[in-house]
């Protein structure tokens, strides 16, 4: 495999579609609400997925430095795993990264508040600093917090209330309360999309001392946390529709669910965690397909 071949395995692509998820939603809500922007609606989604790019280069590094990819691992060979890219590849990669998302952080921030709001352009540089920061800590680090049992928790945060709602701000300039709703739906199926890659995960990762809420939980109560995420991603998307007074066509997002139930009964009969691999791009693009069935929905 050549050296190009091996970054574009280490940027993981398959994992892009779910951080996408999040701006595609805030962009929906924004065209229903008349202030969509093109510029704002590109430079964020350019931004997400440097952050995501950043994220899964430093997961590569982070678990192959700890020992955590090895033989016992499921999925697809990690690039410093195999050999292909070194450590000091990967950090400066991370780098390299790193600046040219904030480059383009910095000029979305530019062009949503056009200059001139110093406060709201302050809060938006810490925030992208804070997911830069993130992105890393996730699994690098003597205190990764991926290693405790909290990557739910920033992952429900980053791809949820804050990609949909501040990507909302960027564009309105304000919050609405309707749009919690849609950013708690995608938190909710982006952080199953995680525990589903935990359940997966969970003996090998418990073998290299990884605590994740799915080795803290274990079998049988983490597939109970696995149905209480998505069917509460489900209520949230139906109440939201229904307060909203929805027609026929701004429904559509709620097929996105159909795959998602079947997913669940596979979860339920399953018993050994290695077979859930297959699920996992099942339930990242069906959050992906609600985004885009929203946004295709609020141009109609």
């Amino acid at each position: 495999m050549s050296k190009l071949k091996a970054w574009v395995s280490a940027a993981r692509l398959r994992t892009l579609p779910l951080s996408i998820s999040g701006i595609v939603t805030a962009g929906a809500a924004a065209k229903e609400s008349n202030l969509f922007s093109a510029s704002i609606f590109g430079l964020a989604l350019v931004t997400t997925l440097g952050f995501q790019i950043l994220s899964n280069f430093a997961n590569d590094y982070g678990d192959g430095v700890k020992g955590t990819d090895n033989h016992e691992r499921v999925g697809p060979m990690r690039a410093m795993q195999s050999g292909l890219l070194t450590a000091k590849d990967l950090k400066r990669g991370m780098v390299i990264t790193s600046i040219i998302t904030l480059i383009i952080a910095c000029l979305l921030i530019f062009i949503a508040f056009e200059g001139k709001n110093i406060l709201h352009s302050t809060v938006f540089f810490v925030l992208g600093i804070a997911a830069i920061v993130a992105a890393i800590t996730y699994t690098v680090g003597k205190t990764a917090y991926g290693y405790r049992a909290l990557g739910d928790v920033f992952v429900f945060l980053f791809f949820g209330l804050l990609g949909v709602l501040g990507c909302y701000f960027l564009f309105a300039k304000n919050l609405d309360s309707f749009i919690l709703l849609p950013a708690i739906v995608i938190g909710l199926l982006s952080t199953a999309v995680l525990n589903l890659n935990n359940m997966r995960d969970r003996l090998a990762d418990a073998n290299a001392n990884k605590t994740t809420l799915a080795v803290l939980l274990g079998g049988t109560k983490v597939k109970n946390y696995h149905y209480a995420l998505i069917m509460s991603a489900f209520v949230c998307a139906l109440v939201y529709f229904l307060l909203k007074g929805a027609t026929w066509v701004e429904y559509l997002p709620m097929l996105a669910f159909l795959p998602l139930f079947v997913h669940l009964k596979k979860v339920k009969e399953n018993t050994s965690p290695p077979l859930l691999d297959p699920e996992l791009k099942k339930v990242a693009l069906s959050t992906f397909l609600f985004s885009v069935l929203f946004f295709v929905s609020a141009w109609i």
